[in-house]
């Protein structure tokens, strides 16, 4: 049995360069930094390839200081010091990349950076998938000019956006001409509507759930975005999710996720949109907002 178990090792340290590669693209990044990098020189080699890196998905990895995985990327990489964890891990695997990555994904409740922003603008400029929670509000300024670092970016989601969306809708639509998808959640005003239609003319995909969207911005939204395919609106405050006029604008052209809005909350009850909250006083349709 130990025999076999020898032999079995030995075919897989013997693999060729290129199956090993196409194996390893399929592997997390904690198992191509911590784990197949170990157990030979070939494997090593093959981890190094670009082709390996070109999905930089942060998600699945705990960065929290003393989280084990964080624990032990520094003990591997950084036995003397204790760089910050994500910071040292992502300019690990952006340098592996050696510019071919295409997508992109934050950590989850993460804020990010300005100097994040940048690195993967100079170092992964082929992006077609950008995802983030949200950024810091000092890094907000700066993603209207480093979103037109992507040409080819083709998504981006936000689990937060920008106070402006109207801003980044016009970087988007000025340098990322195969852009098609905008997933994120916010206050929509009007001028955030116009700025999606008339600089996102070729998004198929939109997701603003759970955002401020008075009807209004809504059904400029869907009469404008001429190709859009997908429209998920749930949980919004501004319309009802049965409202008829809604619907009929949608039937036959877009498929319509909205189940859950309301023109308001009920009884003063405050609901977070982005970094504010608003709060909607029964009986009227009007909100205020707090910071």
């Amino acid at each position: 049995m130990k025999m076999e178990e020898e032999d079995d090792g030995s075919k897989w340290k013997e693999m060729e360069m290129d199956c090993l590669v196409l194996i390893f693209q399929k592997l997390s990044l904690q198992d191509l930094t911590l784990n197949v990098s170990y157990v030979c020189k070939t494997w090593f080699q093959a981890s190094l390839s670009p082709l390996c890196w070109r999905v930089l998905d942060f998600r699945t990895l705990d960065f929290t200081p003393g989280s084990k995985f964080s624990r032990r990327f520094a003990a591997a990489r950084y036995p003397s010091s204790r760089p910050a964890a994500f910071s040292a891990f992502m300019k690990l695997a952006v340098r592996r990349s050696c510019g071919a990555a295409v997508e992109l994904r934050f950590p989850l409740f993460f804020e990010v950076s300005t100097e994040d922003l940048v690195r993967a603008s100079t170092g992964c400029p082929k992006l077609k998938v950008l995802g983030m929670d949200s950024l810091r509000p000092e890094s907000e300024l700066h993603l209207p000019r480093l979103i037109g670092k992507w040409k080819e970016l083709e998504q981006l989601e936000m689990e937060t956006g920008p106070s402006s969306i109207s801003d980044l809708a016009a970087a988007i639509g000025l340098d990322c001409r195969n852009f098609r998808g905008l997933s994120m959640s916010g206050e929509v005003k009007m001028e955030d509507a116009l700025a999606i239609v008339e600089c996102l003319p070729k998004l198929k995909e939109l997701n603003l759930s759970r955002s401020y969207l008075p009807k209004r911005e809504l059904l400029a939204i869907m009469d404008g975005c001429r190709e859009l395919e997908t429209l998920s609106v749930k949980y919004c405050v501004g319309f009802k999710a049965d409202d008829e006029e809604i619907l009929g604008r949608a039937c036959g052209t877009i498929k319509l996720e909205h189940e859950g809005s309301k023109l308001r909350e009920d009884f003063g009850y405050g609901v977070s949109v982005g970094s504010m909250c608003v709060v909607f006083v029964s009986d009227i349709d009007d909100c205020m907002y707090r910071s």
